[in-house]
């Protein structure tokens, strides 16, 4: 007993160790790939999709095809990241951030399922509540990021709420574009500035 005991101090110390890390695997560039994806895929729901309430399966695939895509690419570069960091701390860290975001995804999910098989007609509420699930995401990982961070988290609250004001009109692709874009651009860019351009400065000769 005393032996698991310790195992499970330590693993509760390293826990709160790597909740007071910031999450340094996380990357500028996946992070800003995953907002031109948002652009490109509001460019191309109306050569595509039409009009979504017509075509709500093209108009889901769409999107999540766009958000699945850019989420397996920054989850590999924060993995191959933190495996490639010496210490487990790293890893512990990663694996921290996924559990603080992966219910807002679970939660995504369930909505999405029930509002395309059971209210087709509905689907307009769908762009407000991916943005406000993806806000509360952002916070519930705040510690692991850059304080200004969390307001891209707050930001897309507001514009998850102002989509549900909207209505019929939250299906524009650019409801949900211009959000997206701006948020990610604006999180790879406190990324650069706080993690990776301190990096490149401290590494560079003195």
């Amino acid at each position: 007993m005393e032996l698991r005991d310790a195992i499970e101090q330590i693993s509760r110390i390293h826990t709160q160790l790597a909740a007071t890390e910031r999450l340094r695997s996380l990357r500028a560039v996946p992070v800003a790939l995953s907002g031109i994806f948002a652009i490109a895929a509001a460019i191309t729901q109306p050569l595509l999709v039409g009009d979504p309430l017509a075509h709500p399966d093209l108009y889901l695939l769409l999107w999540c095809g766009a958000a699945i895509t850019s989420g397996i690419f920054a989850s590999a570069v924060v993995a191959r990241r933190a495996m490639q960091t010496p210490g487990a701390l790293s890893v512990a860290n990663a694996r921290l951030a996924g559990m603080q975001f992966l219910p807002c995804l679970a939660v995504g999910a369930i909505i999405t399922w029930f509002v395309a098989a059971r209210m087709p007609a509905q689907l307009w509420l769908l762009p407000g509540l991916w943005q406000l699930l993806f806000g509360l995401g952002n916070l519930a990982a705040h510690r692991l990021l850059p304080m200004p961070a969390s307001l891209v988290g707050i930001a897309f609250i507001a514009t998850g709420t102002c989509c549900l004001w909207f209505g019929d009109r939250a299906l524009d692709p650019w409801a949900m574009g211009i959000p997206f874009a701006a948020g990610q651009l604006a999180l790879a860019a406190i990324l650069w500035w706080h993690h990776e351009r301190v990096e490149t400065s401290t590494e560079a000769p003195q």
